[in-house]
C-alpha cells in the first residue's frame, strides 16, 4: 500500500494545533479487455494485474481461471486478454464454515495501513481454513477485486474459497462473487436488501455483522458447521 504524509490542522477541544498524517495514494488506471478500453478504475497503486484480472471476472465478463489469458500493467493502463462468458454462475459448492471460522476469516482482515490512515478496505480468501489472499485497497469493490484476480492468476479454486470482507454488502458487492463463483461471503459490515436477495439467488451463504462474538447469517444457512 502507498502511504504520503500530510499536512492538517487538529480541532480538539477547542484547541487548534498544526500536525501531519499518514494519508492513503490512489491514482486512475485505465483498464483495457482484449485492447478494447473498458473502464477508469481509482484504486491503490498496488497489485494491479490482480486488480484487472480480477475486476473482469467478478464484472462476468470472463470466466475465472480458463477465462484469463494474460494480464499486465503498461504506466497508468492495465491490459487483460480473456475470453468472454455470460451470466453469473451459481454456488453449489459443498464448502462449510464453523462460528469459529467466521471470526478467523475476520481477524485477517485488519491491516496495519488502516490503523495508520483509516482510510482502507481489506478482503481475504480462506480455502481449506487457510488465508490464501490478502488485498487492501481504498475501495472496497477493488479489494474483492484484487483477492479473485490474485486466485485466478494463481490457479487457486474460487469455489473453494470463502471470502472476508471489512466492506457493506450490496448487490454490486455480492454479485462480484456470484460472477467468480464463490459459495460463501462474511463481512464486518452490513448487507442491503438487494445484496441479500442476489446471495439468495446466487446460492451464496451471506454472513455480516461479523464482530466481536456475533454474527447474522442472511441466506443459505446450511454452510454453517
Amino acid at each position: 500500500m502507498s502511504i504520503c504524509r500530510c499536512s492538517a490542522i487538529l480541532v480538539e477541544n477547542g484547541e487548534l494545533t498544526e500536525t501531519a498524517g499518514d494519508v492513503c495514494v490512489e491514482e486512475t488506471f485505465r483498464l483495457y479487455l482484449n485492447d478494447e478500453f473498458l473502464a477508469d478504475l481509482v484504486a491503490s497503486p498496488c497489485q494491479l494485474e490482480e486488480l484487472g484480472a480480477g475486476h473482469i471476472v467478478c464484472e462476468g465478463l470472463a470466466s475465472g481461471i480458463s477465462g484469463i489469458s494474460d494480464a499486465y500493467v503498461s504506466g497508468n493502463e492495465i491490459h487483460v486478454s480473456a475470453s468472454e462468458v455470460k451470466g453469473p454462475k451459481r454456488s453449489d459448492y459443498n464448502v462449510t464454515v464453523s462460528k469459529e471460522d467466521v471470526f478467523d476469516i475476520m481477524s485477517a482482515t485488519t491491516s496495519e495501513t488502516w490503523k495508520k490512515t483509516g482510510g482502507t478496505h481489506c478482503s481475504v480468501l480462506f480455502s481449506d481454513k487457510k488465508l490464501v489472499v490478502k488485498s487492501e485497497d481504498v475501495g472496497r469493490h477493488n479489494t474483492v477485486d484484487k483477492v479473485v484476480g490474485s486466485a485466478v492468476l494463481n490457479n487457486i479454486d474460487l469455489s473453494a474459497c470463502v471470502l472476508g470482507c471489512t466492506g457493506r454488502q450490496p448487490a454490486a458487492m455480492v454479485s462480484k462473487a456470484a460472477n467468480a463463483g464463490i459459495p460463501i461471503v462474511v463481512s464486518r459490515s452490513a448487507s442491503t436488501d438487494k445484496g441479500i436477495i442476489t446471495a439468495d439467488t446466487a446460492g451464496i451463504t451471506l454472513i455480516c455483522f461479523a464482530r466481536e462474538d456475533r454474527f447474522t447469517i442472511y441466506t443459505h444457512p446450511n454452510r454453517m458447521c
